[in-house]
């Protein structure tokens, strides 16, 4: 993500310098007659019943340092400690973080980041007993890891919340490990909820101005019922330190990954196998399709349900099982939620025609990455669109590092008085107009004549852009013809 250059985006790990247990022992009370807006007159009570749940979390991690150790015996032996080596030339690296009970029988929450590549997790509670905790499974996707210590004795726990009743302005409390500093407790609001970082296509984060800074990262986010709103995971800061700009996993997804990882040490998720972009209002016109929310698909994998459903880059997606659909994140949270090996209906609009398409979702791999389909880009002249083109000529490909494979009319400026200003980059590689592919500047121009013969219809672009990593990705823009 990109936020300026003052503005980063800080994971909260610090380095170092079964569900369903005894209720008798869960220190949550039901939410029932809690008033989640009114500031109590303390946060003492609350703090003292919920600290023996949160947990600190220290790990370490054995690498190969790639420098010699000193010599046992001579004058600086004493380094080795100092620069965390061992007398076989590797280096320990720890990192601190913080996580919450959730069952008696010992089953903790935490970051991913907070405990990924460790060798060893210690579990430090508020009494100052430690324990050794082994991994269960982990979920990079949400950045929540479940983590499991034996006890003899049932561990008091807290219990996930329905952080859909979560709302802007409840009071809550975060509890954890900043900095080193365990047992911490800050007081703030829901500042706003549905955040996307850009981090992820599970982007939904609940947003705080509770203080939490490097450390808390893993702890919980509890509000007045003593219930776990959210998971603490990030935050925006210009020095690293709180601004009052926290970011916390909604319970709700922590209790569906966790309940996975506990089940089978990992998270099974459903595939489309489809990018896509949001559609706004002018898309959906312009594609001559009725309401005001949906996604247009703008890759396809190869070998993906999608594909084997015969889905095309270009199309636009209005519905899942009769579901609208509002946004690429809806669409992703909705289809997160249906069954592997079950067919889903999609409701796609192509070619100006609604189309009924039914799609098998199969289960995504770790190593399943979507791959574009390249399509044609480039051509130079003047036009009603407010831009020039040119043909995709060799000087072209290698102004523009354009792919040998790639066809169309290349965009080589574009005036700020002109139709598709903000709308078209210099660079851009036009491949279709209102659904018809283009190859030339000629058969271009011509399109776009003919589109203006509708004024009440947008134009329709479709485009490839070259992105911020050297690869080349669809778009799809409308151009209103009355601006």
């Amino acid at each position: 993500m990109n936020y300026a250059a003052l503005l980063a985006l800080a994971l909260l790990a610090l380095p170092a310098a079964g569900l369903g247990a005894e209720a008798q022992v869960s220190l949550s009370k039901p939410a029932t007659g809690v008033d989640m807006k009114s500031a109590p007159s303390s946060f003492s009570a609350l703090s003292k019943r919920l600290m023996p749940a949160v947990v600190n979390i220290s790990t370490e991690t054995v690498i190969a340092s790639g420098m010699p150790t000193f010599p046992e015996g001579s004058p600086a032996e004493r380094f080795n400690e100092y620069f965390g080596r061992d007398g076989d030339g590797f280096q320990r690296q720890g990192s601190l973080g913080s996580g919450f009970v959730i069952s008696a029988d010992g089953y903790i929450i935490t970051n991913n980041h907070v405990i990924e590549k460790a060798d060893t997790i210690t579990i430090t509670f508020s009494n100052g007993r430690e324990l050794q905790a082994k991994l269960v499974g982990r979920d990079r996707d949400t950045d929540i890891a479940v983590l499991k210590v034996t006890s003899r004795t049932p561990l008091p726990f807290v219990e996930l919340a329905d952080s859909d009743k979560a709302v802007v302005g409840d009071w809550v409390i975060a509890i954890g490990n900043p900095l080193g500093f365990g047992g911490s407790v800050s007081a703030g609001i829901i500042s706003a909820t549905g955040r996307d970082l850009n981090t992820g296509r599970s982007d939904n984060f609940i947003q705080t101005d509770a203080a939490i800074n490097q450390g808390n990262s893993g702890g919980p986010l509890f509000n007045l019922a003593g219930q776990v709103v959210g998971v603490n995971t990030a935050i925006i800061s210009q020095s690293g330190g709180s601004i009052g700009l926290g970011f916390s996993v909604p319970s709700n997804t922590v209790k569906r990954i966790s309940a996975a990882l506990i089940k089978d040490g990992r998270v099974r998720r459903p595939w489309l196998g489809v990018n896509v972009q949001d559609a706004d209002a002018a898309l959906i016109k312009a594609y001559r399709a009725k309401g005001l929310t949906g996604v247009i698909i703008t890759r396809i994998s190869d070998d993906s349900p999608a594909a084997k459903a015969k889905l095309e880059v270009g199309d636009l997606i209005l519905t899942i099982d009769g579901k609208s659909v509002v946004g690429v994140r809806e669409m992703t949270r909705t289809l997160s939620e249906k069954p592997i090996g079950k067919s889903v209906n999609l409701s796609i609009v192509r070619d100006g025609r609604t189309r009924e398409v039914a799609v098998t979702l199969t289960e995504l791999k770790d190593d399943e990455e979507a791959t574009a389909a390249a399509a044609p880009d480039t051509a130079a002249n003047s036009n009603d669109l407010g831009a020039e083109i040119s043909p995709v000529d060799d000087d072209m490909r290698r102004r523009y590092a354009i792919p040998k494979d790639l066809a169309g009319v290349v965009v080589t400026s574009v005036s700020p008085r002109g139709r598709a200003f903000n709308k078209l980059r210099r660079g851009d590689v036009i491949v279709e107009v209102n659904f018809k592919a283009v190859t030339s500047v000629t058969d271009t121009l011509a399109k776009v004549k003919a589109g203006l013969a509708t004024p009440a219809t947008p134009i329709l672009i479709r485009l490839k852009r070259r992105g911020e990593t050297g690869g080349w990705f669809d778009q799809f823009v409308s151009v209103e013809i009355k601006a």
